[in-house]
């Protein structure tokens, strides 16, 4: 993949564009497909552009970045694990669920978990029922 810095001739308008090869824009620009997104018009030429190369301190950045990444990605890992042994999987029904303890008084063992809209998650709070927002990671992803 390449990406090349474009530029209307007509209303000077610049954007950028991704083309799987230099070969591929030029077979583009021949056949008369690249055009300019604001004014429609053909007169898109390639403008010169910098290339995209990291120095030793931003890649540095990025090895810190991804390290806390990964290390941030184990602690919800390991929250979720708590939660899973602590408390009740309720899936989509969290907010029936969640009045019901808190208007019938229910005393449960443990706490629940489950998926609910961030619509009734407010109305849940209005209502005085606590709740919060985890973030959560499906075992499926890496």
């Amino acid at each position: 993949m390449i990406k090349y810095k474009l530029v209307c001739k007509k209303c000077d308008q610049s954007f950028d564009s991704w083309f799987s090869s230099s070969k591929e824009y030029e077979k583009l620009k021949k056949l008369k497909h690249i055009s300019c997104y604001k004014c429609n018009s053909l007169e898109v030429e390639k403008s010169l552009m910098s290339p995209n190369i990291l120095n030793s301190k931003e890649k540095k950045i990025e090895k810190v970045r991804n390290k806390k990444y990964v290390n941030i990605k184990k602690t919800i890992r390991e929250y979720q694990k708590f939660i899973k042994n602590n408390f009740k999987y309720v899936g989509e029904n969290f907010a029936y669920e969640a009045r019901s303890i808190h208007y019938k008084n229910k005393k449960t063992k443990s706490g629940i978990y489950g998926n609910a809209s961030l619509e009734q998650i407010k109305e849940l709070k209005e209502e005085g029922i606590e709740t919060e927002v985890v973030p959560w990671i499906n075992e499926k992803e890496n």
